[in-house]
């Protein structure tokens, strides 16, 4: 059939999004994460996150969910990607090579009792792990978003959030779904839908 490719590709997407459903310990994590970014919202902190390719659309795509509005309008939140600036990017990278553009940004624009969410499907990314080991070390929360399989990341997070996966789609399809729920619990959590306020 030529339709087989299409159902294929639906069906894994929904396994891996059902093993995420059916696995109690990880949602237990993602309400942690969650939990820790309302909490930095609400003493005045801010969300930082980073990625290559895909997972660096992930980034932007997260940051603009908290900026302008999730599911309702209502006060942006402070967030910034640091995959935007190109003149950035470009200067660390040239300067001091592209394991330290994430880390760079984030000694320069970080604050203790921020949130830093690294994403890495592999999670081997050497520039994502150096900025998650910044991060702790400055007393930002380190949060990791990755996939199964032989890892770095998890050594230098404070949570570290495993998509049961080692597909690169199926792994970036579940870390925009884990975004969004985070999204949607912080602005739940933070804003009257009604009254629009904090």
């Amino acid at each position: 059939m030529k339709n087989d490719v299409i159902l294929r590709e639906i069906k894994d997407s929904i396994s891996i999004k059902q093993k995420i459903l059916e696995d109690l310990a990880l949602i237990h994590l993602i309400q942690e994460v969650a939990d820790e970014c309302i909490a930095a919202y609400s003493r005045g902190n801010r969300i930082l996150l980073a990625g290559n390719g895909g997972s660096a659309a992930d980034a932007q795509h997260i940051a603009a969910e908290l900026v302008s509005r999730y599911a309702f309008d209502r006060p942006g939140l402070p967030a910034i990607a640091f995959t935007t600036d190109t003149s950035i990017l470009t200067a660390i990278g040239n300067d001091y090579g592209y394991e330290q553009i994430f880390r760079r940004q984030l000694e320069a624009n970080g604050t203790q009792g921020d949130v830093f969410i690294g994403i890495s499907t592999s999670g081997n990314s050497p520039n994502i792990l150096a900025a998650l080991q910044c991060a702790r070390e400055l007393g930002i929360i380190a949060v990791g978003l990755t996939g199964q399989g032989e890892i770095n990341m998890q050594q230098h997070c404070d949570y570290c959030i495993r998509v049961p996966s080692e597909s690169t789609p199926r792994i970036q399809e579940s870390h925009i779904l884990l975004g969004h729920i985070i999204c949607g619990m912080v602005e739940g959590a933070l804003f009257d839908k009604q009254t629009n306020s904090r």
